[in-house]
């Protein structure tokens, strides 16, 4: 799997770490995840990648209007049909593979890839 970066061109923090990434060279694919949501499979993998360094409230948008869970745990499979189904509520910007995955608050993190 190629690196991929989750993006809302409307998000300054998202433009921010876009820049950040290409001034560093780091190679990578941009997806606009609003436009192309990510697929089952690749939100699996985020969701494992990310839940080794992140609780899963840091990597959705818990504060969005359209959030409307009651639960302080959040198992991988209804994280994956949360985010099917309003993909505006996964954090960004996101930059993963198949082995790592960080989020780009502040974009600084993204260095850390």
């Amino acid at each position: 799997m190629k690196t991929l970066y989750l993006h809302n061109p409307r998000c300054s923090k998202s433009r921010q770490g876009l820049e950040l990434i290409k001034s560093n060279g780091i190679n990578h694919e941009v997806i606009e995840y609003l436009k192309n949501p990510l697929k089952k499979s690749e939100l699996s993998l985020l969701f494992d990648l990310l839940s080794q360094r992140y609780s899963w409230k840091e990597f959705t948008r818990v504060k969005e209007k359209e959030f409307n869970q009651n639960t302080d745990k959040m198992t991988k499979t209804n994280w994956i049909k949360l985010i099917i189904g309003t993909p505006k509520l996964i954090e960004r910007p996101i930059l993963f593979n198949d082995k790592n995955a960080v989020i780009g608050r502040p974009p600084e993190n993204l260095l850390s890839f």
